[in-house]
C-alpha cells in the first residue's frame, strides 16, 4: 500500500495537473481559478489598508503620545518592516511545504486582532510591539498567495495576474486613508473631549479598533479555499517524495525558524556539517553588526531603531548560513543569482513609492493645512483608482514586452520608476497644492506600473520547489532595504532640520528630497540587471 504523502496531506480536493488535459486547464478550473485570485486579492486589499492606517492618524499620534517624526518613521517602518521580513523567511519556507491558504487564513487573523490592539495602546512602546504584531501576521500572505496563484494559472499570464494581485495594495492603501479619515474627522468632531468618548477611546485609537476587526471574517472566507498540485503548469512538477512524515515537516518548520536565534543556530550549523568555521563566521557577523549598532546609536540616539534593525540583519544573515548548508539549491537559486541581487536594489528602491505615500499625508496637512479627511479623499480615492490603473497596464505591458524579449519586464520597471522619481520631485518642488495633488497621484499610478513586474520576476528566477522562498527572501531584502530603513531616515533628516528652527513642514520636504536618492540608486541596479535577465532565465528553463 502507497504511503500517505504529505502532498495528500495539505490538500482539499485538489485540483488535478492540467498536462492530464494537454495545454490547458481542466474545464471550470478556470473560473475557480479567478474566484481564488479574488479572494487572495482582498487579503491583499486588507494587508495594506492596516498597513496603511497609521499614515492618515500620524499627526495624531504624533501630538498624543509626544513623539518625534523620527518616532513616527520607526512605528510605519522599521517595527513594522523588521518582524515583517524576518518572519517572511520561515513563513516562506512553510509556504513551500505545508497547506498555503491554511497558512494565510492564520496570519490574516494575527494581524487584524493586532490592528485593533493598536487601538488600546496607551504609550509609544505598546503601540511598537502592536506594529511589530501586524508585520508578523502580513508576513504570511504574499509568499503563500504568490505560490498558489502560480499553480492556478499558466505561465502566459502570470505577470497580468500578479498585477491584479497586487491591486489590493492600491485599494487598500486608498481605503485605508480614506476611511482612517473619515472616522478620525467624525470621531474628533463628535467627542471633541476624549474622556467623554466610548471607552474613553480618541479618533486615532477608534480609527484603529474599527478598521481592524472585520480582518477576521476574511480569514474564515479564506479557510475554504481549496489547494491545486504545486507546480502543475511548469514542465515538471516538482512533487515531495511520498515518505515525508509530519515528523518531518515539524523538522523543517523548528530548523528554519531556530537558525534565526543566536546559539540555536549554531547547533543546527555542527548538524548540517558546517563546522567552527560556519560558527566563527556566524559569531563575526553578530559582532559587526552590534558594533555598527552602536555606532549609529551613538549617532542618532535612537536605540530602539537600531536594535531592532540589528536583530533583523542577524536573523536574515544566520538564516542564510544555515540555508547553505541545508539546501544548496534554494541558495544557488537565490543568491548566485545577478539579476535577483540587481532585482532586490531595485525592488527595494520600488518601495520607496510606499515611504513617499506615507509621508505625503503628514506634508501635505502641515504644508498646506488640509484637514485629515480631506488629504484622505484625495490621496486615498485618487491613487485607488490611479494605483489600479498603473498596475493593470504594467502588467499587461510586461507580458507583452516578456513575449519579445526576456527583458521587457525590467524594462517597465525602470520605466515606472524613473517616472515615479520625476513626479515626486515636482511635488516637493511645488507650492501650488493642486500640482502637488496632481503630482502625488501620480506616483500612486508609475510607482505601480513596476510592482508587478519587480514581484513577477523574482518568482520567474526559482524553480518551483523554492519559488515561495524566494518570493519571501525578495519581500525582505525590499522590507529591510526601503521599509525598515526609508520612513525612519526621512522622519530623522526632518528632526535633525526642525531641530535648526525651521518650520516642521518646510523639514519634512526637505528630508523627503533626501530620501529620493533610494529610487535613483535603485534605477543603477535595474540597469544592470538587463545585462544579465538572459543567461539567468535560460539557466532556470533548464533546471524546469
Amino acid at each position: 500500500m502507497r504511503q500517505t504523502s504529505s502532498q495528500d496531506n495539505e490538500t482539499d480536493a485538489p485540483l488535478p495537473d492540467p498536462q492530464q488535459y494537454g495545454d490547458s486547464e481542466r474545464p471550470g478550473d478556470r473560473k475557480y481559478a479567478v474566484y481564488v485570485l479574488c479572494v487572495l486579492t482582498f487579503v491583499y486589499l486588507l494587508n495594506y489598508l492596516d498597513r496603511q492606517l497609521l499614515a492618515i492618524v500620524a499627526e495624531d499620534v504624533k501630538a498624543d503620545l509626544n513623539i518625534s517624526d523620527a518616532d513616527l518613521g520607526f512605528l510605519y517602518g522599521t517595527a513594522f518592516a523588521v518582524f515583517y521580513a524576518i518572519f517572511g523567511i520561515p513563513l516562506g519556507r512553510l509556504a513551500d511545504i505545508w497547506n498555503r491558504k491554511n497558512l494565510i487564513s492564520v496570519g490574516v487573523t494575527f494581524w487584524s486582532v493586532m490592528t485593533a490592539l493598536s487601538g488600546m495602546a496607551r504609550g509609544f512602546t505598546p503601540l511598537a510591539i502592536c506594529r511589530f504584531g501586524v508585520g508578523l501576521g502580513e508576513a504570511s500572505a504574499t509568499p503563500a498567495a504568490g505560490s498558489l496563484l502560480y499553480d492556478y494559472f499558466p505561465p502566459r499570464v502570470r505577470t497580468t495576474v500578479f498585477s491584479i494581485y497586487q491591486c489590493g495594495n492600491f485599494v487598500g492603501g486608498g481605503l485605508g486613508i480614506f476611511l482612517g479619515g473619515m472616522v478620525l474627522d467624525a470621531w474628533n468632531s463628535t467627542w471633541p473631549d476624549p474622556s467623554l468618548a466610548p471607552f474613553g477611546l480618541r479618533g486615532w485609537q477608534a480609527t484603529f479598533m474599527l478598521v481592524g476587526l472585520p480582518g477576521v471574517l476574511v480569514a474564515l472566507l479564506v479557510s475554504t479555499l481549496r489547494e491545486p498540485v504545486r507546480g502543475r503548469f511548469d514542465t515538471q512538477t516538482e512533487k515531495k517524495p511520498d515518505d515525508e512524515s509530519p515528523t518531518q515537516l515539524a523538522t523543517e518548520v523548528r530548523e528554519t525558524l531556530l537558525s534565526m536565534i543566536p546559539f540555536c543556530s549554531w547547533f543546527i550549523m555542527a548538524k548540517r556539517g558546517g563546522g567552527w568555521k560556519s560558527i566563527a563566521l556566524n559569531t563575526l557577523i553578530a559582532l559587526m553588526i552590534t558594533a555598527a549598532g552602536i555606532g549609529a546609536t551613538w549617532l542618532t540616539g535612537d536605540k530602539l531603531q537600531w536594535i531592532t534593525v540589528g536583530i533583523g540583519l542577524y536573523c536574515v544573515s544566520t538564516w542564510t548560513q544555515v540555508l547553505s548548508l541545508r539546501d544548496r539549491q534554494a541558495f544557488e537559486t537565490i543568491f548566485r543569482c545577478p539579476t535577483l541581487l540587481c532585482l532586490y536594489i531595485g525592488g527595494s528602491a520600488i518601495v520607496f513609492k510606499t515611504v513617499i505615500t506615507f509621508w505625503c499625508v503628514p506634508y501635505f496637512q502641515r504644508a498646506f493645512g488640509l484637514e485629515a479627511s480631506e488629504v484622505g479623499t484625495t490621496l486615498g480615492l485618487g491613487g485607488m483608482v490611479l494605483g489600479l490603473t498603473g498596475l493593470i497596464l504594467g502588467g499587461i505591458l510586461a507580458d507583452r514586452l516578456r513575449l519579445k524579449s526576456v527583458r521587457g519586464k525590467l524594462y517597465v520597471m525602470i520605466g515606472g520608476l524613473g517616472s515615479a522619481v520625476l513626479a515626486a520631485a515636482i511635488l516637493l518642488l511645488t507650492s501650488n497644492v493642486l500640482i502637488a495633488y496632481i503630482a502625488a497621484l501620480s506616483i500612486y499610478m508609475f510607482g505601480a506600473m513596476a510592482m508587478g513586474p519587480a514581484v513577477s520576476t523574482a518568482a520567474d528566477l526559482a524553480i518551483p520547489r523554492v519559488r515561495g522562498t524566494a518570493v519571501a527572501f525578495y519581500i525582505m531584502a525590499t522590507s529591510l532595504i526601503g521599509t525598515a530603513l526609508g520612513p525612519y531616515v526621512i522622519g530623522l533628516v526632518s528632526d535633525a532640520i526642525a531641530s535648526t528652527g525651521v518650520d516642521s513642514a518646510e523639514a519634512l520636504r526637505r528630508g523627503m528630497l533626501w530620501g529620493l536618492t533610494m529610487p535613483v540608486v535603485g534605477i543603477l541596479a535595474l540597469v544592470i540587471a538587463l545585462r544579465f535577465v538572459d543567461r539567468d532565465t535560460a539557466r532556470i528553463q533548464e533546471q524546469t
